[in-house]
């Protein structure tokens, strides 16, 4: 069993599409994020960073000798590639595919994320309106995905051979790309992206995931689930 400590942002549900896709059963433990329940003490035994999300896993396969102590992990990126190297799901075993995934994996966590995360912080949130910061950071935002768009020109998947093929790569970006309108960014010339972003949205998995947790608070609205995309 895995327990997940997580909120309603896009790095929170990489890790909630990923256990939805794998079938792997967790408890989930919902982290008030603007009530600094990430940076009690409690939390920070599990990130000292205190961030989301982090897990436990309290049925690690193959720990011979350290047979009944837990494995915390935090960081999405390293919580997706434990998930995919313990369950032989989303993450080709040899040694080109994996590198695949891992490039694309890397793309999202130094580049998307950040250069997102900050158009998303500076174009909706911060007090004073400095066009050229958030010009900046939409306009990063935008290369990026036209990247993006680019590799999806010929695959329904960000790495793999031929088509390509569904994996943690996906799901890293796609939890961020989705938000595109919130950070202001359009992506009406980019069609590649576009049906992509369908195609991953039309999987139950995924749906169930981006539902996981509902924001705190009560009924999730659309004013909600964006506002939490920034924390």
């Amino acid at each position: 069993m895995i327990d997940l400590y997580t909120a309603a942002t896009p790095n929170g549900h990489k890790i909630s599409v990923a256990l939805e896709e794998m079938g792997l059963d967790y408890t989930l433990h919902p982290i008030d994020l603007s009530g600094g329940e990430q940076k009690t003490p409690e939390f920070l035994a599990l990130n000292p960073n205190g961030r989301i999300p982090a897990i436990v896993d309290r049925d690690v396969a193959g720990d011979v000798e350290r047979d009944n102590d837990d494995l915390v992990i935090f960081e999405s990126g390293a919580i997706l590639i434990y998930l995919a190297e313990k369950t032989g799901m989303l993450m080709p075993t040899d040694i080109r595919g994996r590198m695949d995934v891992m490039q694309w994996l890397m793309f999202q966590m130094g580049g998307v994320g950040p250069m997102q995360g900050q158009a998303h912080v500076f174009f909706r949130y911060f007090p004073e309106k400095i066009q050229a910061v958030i010009d900046r950071y939409q306009n990063e935002t935008k290369r990026l995905y036209t990247v993006l768009d680019r590799q999806l020109k010929h695959k329904d998947y960000l790495a793999g051979a031929g088509r390509g093929a569904y994996s943690i790569a996906d799901i890293a970006n796609w939890t961020w790309v989705r938000s595109y309108d919130w950070a202001g960014v359009a992506i009406d010339d980019l069609p590649h992206l576009k049906a992509w972003l369908g195609r991953i949205a039309a999987r139950p998995a995924a749906e169930k995931g981006i539902n996981t947790p509902a924001p705190i608070g009560g009924k999730k609205t659309a004013e909600a689930g964006k506002k939490m995309i920034v924390t």
